[in-house]
């Protein structure tokens, strides 16, 4: 059975900075790439950033480029999501997902979702 767990989410304050964590169990997490998707209220859910199973290659909404870093520890099963400079606007309910095919910016793309975590940014 397949888990991901997302932890880390909470409140900040304009600026601040949050590392989210998204623990795997049940796959073989190297295998699989990674993605961090968020859905604020009354909108979409939308892709946020994505990691290669190797760790080598990211992708990056533009709206987080340069705020936001996805990394991975293939030894712990677990995804990061550093945020940094956060804004207002990045508040929404952060989601890990995994995937298999090469797809990462696409929700159908991913296989696997976690129950997602709250990040709320205050002005």
């Amino acid at each position: 059975q397949v888990q991901l767990v997302e932890s880390g989410g909470g409140l900040v304050q304009d600026g601040g900075s949050l590392r989210l964590s998204c623990a795997a169990s049940g796959l073989t997490f190297s295998s699989y790439h990674m993605g961090w998707f968020r859905q604020a209220p009354g909108k979409e859910r939308e892709f946020v950033a994505a990691i290669i199973g190797s760790g080598t290659i990211t992708y990056y909404v533009d709206s987080v480029k340069g705020r936001f870093t996805i990394s991975r520890d293939n030894g712990k099963n677990t995804v990061y999501l550093q945020m940094n400079s956060l804004k207002p606007e990045d508040t929404a309910v952060y989601y890990c997902a995994a995937a298999l095919g090469i797809r990462l910016r696409v929700e159908d793309g991913y296989k696997y979702w976690g129950q997602g975590t709250q990040v709320t940014v205050s002005s």
